[in-house]
């Protein structure tokens, strides 16, 4: 009796084994679901300037690739100069959900393409080039998603064409700032960097207890938005196709240094120490640029927020020159031989004006300005 159990039990002990071993035999093919997606806006056309090659032409974004498990995705940001692929360039490869591209690069594309910016030729000065994204797998190539073709209609300048170079602007938004929540409210600019179109800077006043602030590029319209991202000092976006980031929050009422970085996607928020900085009863424009010459200065706006910013709306300037001075006297001066914007330098150089109207900032912490076109 005793060895029919024993069998039995022995019997039971095979059975589990191998139905654990089956288990153990079970294997998950992954399968690609949806689909991927381009999620930045292009523009109608890109023109190409020569000397702007260094700068960026295009960031191209899209959406997560779903292949129903969780694995490295490896992406291919993909040309093609003929459209159907069959010329298939690989331009660039990462892991990440996007990959930009110089004007620099767009020009190397154009002249591929057989495009020529000399009237004297027959060769068409304007003309597309097709990109798409292939998501892979791991390293398996035999598993991928490939997006729709998106076509960049690329245009190159001529020697007799001019084309007045745009720079992309931030300001500040949210409850944190002068401007609180509204989109069009004199928002305050941020300082571009001259050597760094991408850079953006802002020594102020913050306040806390609220959401925080986040920055827009254009006044009145909620995006482009640009806030936090989900990693440490991640910058994000929402160019109008996505959800709007997080805000960056502010611990404690005072005076930061906030700096960003467009391209890199990156930002700083740091205390900074204004308890020494010099106040002014008031701050104004001068120079053969404006209209009083370098005779009369033209006020600025002091913020009723931050005594160190100021600002002009709407001021009609010639060529010329013009400088920022305090309290209508040449004791304590600002001026830069950087256009449009950057940090000027006390009794520094003239800045050079082209002729137009402009809302203008200052700031009196680090002599930080900016210039901006009114359309």
């Amino acid at each position: 009796m005793k060895t029919i159990k024993y069998l039995a039990l022995l019997l039971i002990t095979l059975i589990s084994f191998n139905a654990c071993e089956s288990d153990d035999s079970i294997t998950y093919i992954a399968q690609p679901t949806g689909d991927l997606t381009f999620t930045n806006a292009f523009l109608e056309e890109y023109i190409l300037i020569p000397s702007a090659s260094s700068n960026i032409g295009e960031r191209f974004t899209w959406s997560d690739a779903d292949f129903d498990i969780q694995t490295n995705i490896n992406y291919e940001l993909q040309k093609s100069i003929i459209g159907d692929f069959t010329d298939t360039e690989v331009i660039g490869t990462t892991t990440d959900n996007s990959y930009a591209v110089t004007i620099g690069d767009l020009l190397n594309y154009a002249e591929e393409a057989g495009l020529d910016s000399d009237d004297t030729t027959e060769m068409p000065d304007t003309g597309n080039v097709y990109f798409r994204v292939r998501a892979i797998l791991g390293t398996d190539a035999t598993l991928e998603i490939i997006s729709d073709t998106q076509a960049l209609n690329l245009k190159l300048i001529n020697g007799g064409d001019t084309v007045e170079e745009t720079f992309k602007n931030l300001f500040l938004v949210g409850d944190a700032t002068a401007a609180d929540w509204s989109e069009n409210n004199n928002n305050p600019a941020l300082i571009r960097h001259s050597d760094n179109e991408n850079l953006f800077s802002y020594k102020g006043y913050f306040v806390s207890g609220g959401e925080g602030f986040k920055l827009l590029e254009q006044l009145g319209q909620w995006q482009p938005q640009w806030g936090a991202g989900a990693g440490e000092n991640e910058a994000a976006v929402n160019d109008g196709s996505g959800e709007d980031p997080s805000a960056f929050t502010i611990a404690a009422d005072g005076y930061y240094e906030f700096t960003i970085n467009t391209e890199e996607m990156t930002y700083s928020l740091v205390d900074y120490d204004a308890s020494a900085a010099a106040t002014y009863t008031t701050i104004g424009i001068l120079g053969d640029a404006t209209a009083g010459g370098w005779d009369a200065d033209a006020d600025m706006t002091q913020s009723t927020f931050d005594q160190h910013i100021w600002n002009i709306n709407g001021v009609e300037l010639a060529d010329g020159e013009l400088k920022f001075r305090a309290d209508d006297a040449w004791d304590v001066s600002w001026g830069s031989a950087n256009a449009l914007s950057g940090f000027a330098d006390i009794d520094g150089a003239n800045i050079p004006v082209t002729a137009g109207t402009y809302n203008i900032w200052f700031n009196d912490l680090d002599g930080g300005y900016i210039l901006i076109p009114v359309e």
